[in-house]
């Protein structure tokens, strides 16, 4: 298969295999043979902590040795730089405009995670066309075998654009919090992805819940819907317990996992990177993601 980007260059997807083992400048080769794990983490509300959840799960994962690069999918109003305490000079906007290379905007964020670093308030970025998507297509492909997770911090809601980088992901993560409007949007996220993309696998975070169990109570009410109206199935990966010291960090532009190590929400997603990469591969929704965009391009965006 092979498609055109905007500088009418012919990408062969199959060439990947063939770039597999090379440099990319200013991106860190894994040394392993295995395929990297592509992971959308999305919400259908905005405010349930997000963002927070995606760079603390970063950092943790990177404490157990892992690679991990985190894309920025809120396009037009990106925020993770701001959280990490960066100040990038380029972000995916530069790639847009085809003045800058991936490896060219990526930064290195706390514990030596990288950043591909969103705009903000660029609204054109929030409604991209198929010409963009593939050219974002293109840079990711040129990068993402030299890491071992691709964590991509999607938008809220249900707009074209959080769609697309949800299906292009192996594995879809849907974070909410105790809140019902939190929990009813998170349903119509998942009614999207079932109905119109025909997704039949979704995993769930609870986030700043009070006590364990009521993780396990929020997912049990979505389970329930799920189970009666969509062909699809959840799965529970855990709970981040509601704890000031994240605010805090938030504050001083520090993760929560770094400043506070030992406190109780650190510990939540310590046990949640631990649950990812215990996950076994054969539990991975859509196989090896030397396909996934493959996926993307054949169904969702050409």
């Amino acid at each position: 298969m092979e498609l055109k980007n905007s500088s009418n260059n012919v990408i062969r997807l199959s060439d990947r295999r063939k770039r597999q083992d090379q440099k990319q400048p200013g991106v860190p080769h894994t040394g392993r043979s295995t395929a990297p794990r592509v992971i959308a983490v999305t919400s259908g509300k905005g405010g349930v902590g997000k963002t927070n959840i995606v760079a603390n799960l970063g950092y943790a994962l990177t404490r157990l040795g892992k690679k991990v690069l985190i894309l920025d999918a809120d396009l037009g109003l990106g925020n993770l730089d701001v959280l990490l305490g960066l100040a990038p000079k380029y972000n995916l906007s530069h790639i847009l405009t085809g003045e800058k290379s991936i490896s060219e905007i990526m930064v290195e964020g706390p514990g030596r995670l990288l950043i591909l670093p969103a705009a903000s308030g660029i609204q054109e970025l929030t409604q991209l066309s198929k010409q963009q998507k593939v050219r974002i297509l293109s840079e990711l492909d040129a990068v993402i075998d030299h890491v071992d997770l691709l964590l991509i911090d999607t938008a809220a809601g249900i707009s074209s654009n959080v769609m697309d980088f949800n299906v292009i992901a192996q594995e879809i993560i849907v974070v909410v919090s105790p809140e019902p409007t939190a929990i009813t949007d998170a349903y119509a996220l998942m009614k999207v992805l079932a109905l119109k993309y025909a997704e039949k696998n979704c995993q769930v975070i609870v986030n700043l819940v009070s006590t364990a169990q009521q993780g396990i109570e929020v997912f049990r009410q979505l389970n329930l819907v799920t189970e009666r109206f969509l062909d699809m199935r959840i799965d529970y990966v855990g709970s981040v317990l509601f704890d000031n010291n994240v605010t805090n960090g938030i504050k001083q532009q520090r993760l929560v996992s770094d400043l506070f190590p030992e406190t109780r929400a650190s510990k939540c997603f310590q046990d949640l990177a631990g649950k990812i990469i215990a996950q076994p591969p054969t539990l991975m929704p859509k196989g090896d993601s030397h396909f996934f965009w493959h996926h993307l391009i054949e169904n969702h965006i050409l």
